[in-house]
């Protein structure tokens, strides 16, 4: 499988109890954590669940750190968009037509068309 890594800079800040992450790059990045731990885990959550069904992503930009609140941080976080869409993506009933001399080949061989054709499209689309 093809690894789709992106990288995006997140700004992370203290909120209260909370570590407030804010990805720049992205409309609606923004999120939190309980720590600066589970803000970097949640930061690369909301990557993948913005990005899930992207081909084209936005280009990271790069933030110059001086330009930072003093209270600010600055936190690289990368995403396996591949590897996200494989544990998080939940499965859809399509109805397709194929042709009756593959359906019966394909029920001789105990082919599941389902997996077959999943299989095709990851292919098609590199993922």
């Amino acid at each position: 499988m093809k690894k789709d890594i992106v990288i995006y800079p997140a700004i992370f800040s203290q909120d209260g109890d909370y570590i407030f992450a804010r990805i720049p790059d992205l409309k609606g990045g923004f999120t939190q954590g309980n720590d600066t731990v589970d803000a970097v885990q949640m930061s690369g959550d909301l990557i993948g669940n913005l990005l899930e069904d992207q081909t084209e992503y936005p280009q990271a930009t790069e933030v110059d750190p001086s330009s930072l609140g003093s209270d600010e941080k600055l936190v690289y976080i990368t995403t396996d968009l591949s590897a996200f869409r494989q544990e998080f993506s939940r499965t859809v009933r399509k109805n397709v037509t194929i042709p009756e001399y593959l359906n019966d080949m394909a029920k001789k061989q105990k082919l599941n068309v389902s997996k077959v054709l999943t299989d095709a499209l990851k292919t098609k689309f590199g993922v």
